[in-house]
């Protein structure tokens, strides 16, 4: 085997100190943060795939605080729009200023030019003003009188929503939770976790003042670009790729659901199982790393039958169920 040459030997080191630094954010933002390791993993994901997150929880579970914890880290930029009924789409991509000095307008950017986008409450914002993240997500540009201005980069939307039922909330459309890669659940703490929570208030902790709370920059913007070219070298197996497929097929013929999983969802899936390989420290992707963001990456993207939804049926259900039934590639 030929040894390897000084650039690849000097790529495997930037991998292999990215992936350990990136494995110290845990650490890191638990000083603010208690017992929500499974949404960092995710946020991690998803910005190794340059993706965004949908993060769905009751009031009061730390999930803005879980954001600005991961920006703080990350050392990112990051900006926080608090979505309301009278959001206009321009207060969130900026809009075309007229200068009465030079009499003529310019453009003020809106909070969406940063790394980080938090979108608090985005459900509670009528669905014109939700539309108009749609380019940014997926273009990773804002067009503003037929002028196209490019986002920096790396650049992720973190959205935090209440459950539907929740009174005041708007349905995200379709195509619009398609284009988030994950949507992570933040359960409420366990009875240890809320007596850490309340014991650390009562010791002075104040949300509001991470760097009091000694959270430090452990990774940065080139951390992430070393760790998203090893993901890319991530070996995925005919297998593997046959096996996503069936499980987002099997989606669409399930009696449970009105719409299953879309190619986009497949394309999701994968490339999610592929930096979650990455970050166990494989340079390949096995069925259980599949399996581990399959409820993450498509509980989103199904939509349940009336029918279903009565008798007490969940999108996460009906994905397990799936799971069980599609055979696994040895």
């Amino acid at each position: 085997m030929m040894a390897p040459t000084t650039d690849s030997a000097g790529n495997t080191e930037d991998a292999a100190t990215a992936r350990a630094s990136l494995e110290t954010l845990r650490t890191e933002i638990a000083k603010a943060v208690v017992g929500q390791d499974p949404a960092v993993t995710g946020l991690v994901v998803a910005l190794l795939c340059r993706g965004h997150v949908l993060l769905e929880g009751v009031p009061g579970v730390a999930k803005t605080l879980l954001v600005r914890a991961l920006a703080s880290a990350l050392e990112l930029d990051t900006k926080r729009v608090q979505f309301t009924p009278d959001l206009m789409p321009s207060d969130v991509t900026g809009s075309l200023v007229y200068d009465t000095r030079t009499a003529e307008f310019s453009f003020q950017p809106g909070p969406v030019f940063t790394n980080l986008l938090l979108a608090d409450e985005i459900n509670r914002t009528p669905p014109k003003t939700q539309s108009s993240l749609l380019e940014a997500m997926e273009e990773r540009q804002v067009t503003v009188d037929g002028t196209p201005r490019p986002l920096p980069e790396p650049f992720l939307v973190a959205a935090t929503q209440n459950p539907v039922e929740y009174e005041g909330t708007y349905p995200l459309p379709e195509a619009q939770l398609d284009r988030f890669l994950l949507k992570l659940t933040i359960p409420l703490p366990s009875r240890e976790d809320e007596i850490d929570v309340l014991t650390r208030h009562a010791s002075g902790f104040d949300p509001r003042d991470l760097h009091a709370a000694g959270v430090r920059p452990v990774a940065g913007p080139a951390d992430l670009e070393a760790a998203r070219a090893a993901v890319a070298e991530t070996t995925v197996s005919p297998e593997i790729t046959a096996y996503v497929v069936d499980i987002c097929r099997a989606t669409r013929q399930s009696p449970s659901l009105t719409l299953g999983v879309s190619p986009r969802g497949a394309t999701a899936l994968l490339a999610a199982a592929r930096a979650w390989a990455w970050l166990t420290g494989r340079d390949y992707v096995t069925p259980d790393d599949v399996k581990a963001l399959a409820l993450p990456a498509l509980r989103h993207r199904v939509q349940l039958r009336p029918e279903a939804e009565m008798e007490g049926v969940t999108a996460d259900s009906v994905i397990n169920s799936v799971l069980a039934q599609v055979p696994v590639p040895r």
